[in-house]
C-alpha cells in the first residue's frame, strides 16, 4: 500500500511509537502527501508492517479520530478525513468550574490564540478524580494542556491540589503545560505560569481604595468556608492581614443570612454569587440604601457587577486569558502576576 512509505516509525527514539503514528500522519497530510480521502491502512495491517501491537496503532487512530483528521467507515475502513486540520494547534483547557468571569479568561484565550488553533474545554467542578480521568483520557492527544488548579478537600475546603495531581500534571511535558489563576510551586520546570496572588492582592487592592473604606465603622467580609467551589483561603488571611494592619473593626462570616442584623456604616465584602444577590435584598428589604447606608464590594468582577454598579476587587480576567495565547503564540515561558485591581463604583 503506497500509504506506507510515507509513515516513518524512529526505533531509537524515546517517543512513543503511537504518537509517533499521529506526527507521521499529521505531517504527510500537511505536506500533500496524503490527500482527502485517501484509504488509511487497517490498524492490523499497519501494526504488521512495522511490527506493532495492535494496541499501539489502535491508540493512534483513536487520537486522529478524535483530531477529527481520520474518519471511521463501518464495514470499509479509515480513510483521511481532513487536509486544513494539520497546521491548528490542539489545546485542552481544563477549567474547575463554569462561571462567568472562567469564561472571560476562555473566550479572551480562543480571540487571542486565532483561527489556526482548536480548543477544548472540560469541567472537572474541583473533584480530583473527575480531572484525573480527563487528563488519563486525553493524555498524548493535544499540543497544550492548559491548567486552573482548584480542587477541594474531603471536607470541601479549598486545596490548590492533591498529590495525584501534582504527579500527573509533571508527567505532561513541560513546554505543553500551561498553569493558569492559582500558582502551584509543586509543578516542576520552567513552564507557562499566569497566577493571582490571592493573599497579597486583596491586601493591595483594599489598600487601593482605603479613603473609602476607612469611611466605614466595621468591614464584613463573607467568606464560605466549605463550599461546592472553594476559594483559596489566602483571600481571608490578605483580609485579616490589611485590617489589622489598618486597625479596622472587622468580622469574618460564612455566608448571609436571611434574619442577620444590618447596620448603617457597615461594609460587607462578598465572594460568592448567591451572598451577594441575599446581601442586596436583605439591604432593600430593611429599607436602607446600598452606597449610603451599607457599603457593598464584591469579589470578582462580571458584565452584570459593572452593570448594576458593585464595586468590585477583581483580577483581569480578560488579560489573563490573552497573556496566556499571547506566550503559547511567542514560545515564551515563565511566571506572570496577572493585574489585579480595586474599582469603585456606586455600591460604595
Amino acid at each position: 500500500m503506497d500509504v506506507f512509505k510515507n509513515i516513518f516509525i524512529d526505533e531509537d527514539s524515546r517517543k512513543p511509537k503511537y504518537i509517533q503514528i499521529v506526527d507521521s500522519v499529521t505531517e504527510n497530510i500537511s505536506n500533500g502527501h496524503f490527500a482527502m480521502g485517501e484509504k488509511m491502512p487497517s490498524i492490523n495491517m499497519l501494526s504488521e508492517e512495522f511490527y506493532l501491537s495492535r494496541d499501539t496503532v489502535e491508540k493512534a487512530y483513536k487520537i486522529l479520530k478524535k483530531r477529527k483528521i481520520i474518519t471511521a467507515v463501518r464495514g470499509k475502513g479509515y480513510y483521511i478525513a481532513k487536509t486544513n486540520l494539520i497546521s491548528k494547534t490542539n489545546i485542552l483547557f481544563l477549567v474547575n468550574k463554569l462561571s462567568s468571569y472562567k469564561l472571560q479568561i476562555y473566550n479572551s484565550f480562543n480571540h487571542s490564540i486565532g483561527a489556526n488553533s482548536h480548543t477544548d474545554l472540560q469541567i472537572y467542578h474541583c473533584d480530583e478524580s473527575v480531572f484525573l480521568n480527563l487528563l488519563e483520557k486525553n493524555k498524548g492527544s493535544y499540543d497544550y494542556y492548559i491548567v486552573m488548579s482548584h480542587f477541594k478537600s474531603e471536607d470541601s475546603k479549598h486545596m490548590s491540589s492533591p498529590e495525584s495531581v501534582v504527579k500527573a500534571l509533571n508527567e505532561i511535558p513541560k513546554k505543553k503545560l500551561i498553569m493558569l489563576d492559582n500558582l502551584n510551586q509543586q509543578i516542576d520546570g520552567n513552564i507557562i505560569k499566569i497566577y493571582q496572588d490571592y493573599e497579597n492582592d486583596i491586601y493591595d487592592s483594599l489598600e487601593e481604595g482605603y479613603t473609602k473604606i476607612a469611611k466605614y465603622k466595621k468591614i464584613v467580609l463573607v467568606y464560605p468556608d466549605k463550599s461546592v467551589y472553594p476559594y483559596p483561603k489566602r483571600i481571608v488571611h490578605g483580609f485579616r492581614k490589611f485590617c489589622v494592619n489598618k486597625s479596622l473593626d472587622f468580622e469574618i462570616i460564612d455566608e448571609i443570612y436571611d434574619d442577620m442584623i444590618l447596620k448603617k456604616g457597615d461594609l460587607f465584602i462578598t465572594i460568592v454569587e448567591d451572598d451577594l444577590v441575599n446581601l442586596i435584598n436583605l439591604i432593600r428589604d430593611n429599607e436602607f440604601i446600598i452606597g449610603e447606608d451599607i457599603g457593598v464590594l464584591s469579589y470578582n468582577d462580571t458584565p452584570l457587577k459593572e452593570l448594576l454598579g458593585i464595586s468590585v476587587v477583581s483580577t483581569d480576567f480578560k488579560k489573563m486569558g490573552g497573556t496566556a495565547a499571547s506566550m503559547i503564540l511567542n514560545k515564551k515561558k515563565g511566571e506572570i502576576k496577572n493585574p489585579f485591581y480595586f474599582l469603585d463604583r456606586q455600591s460604595m
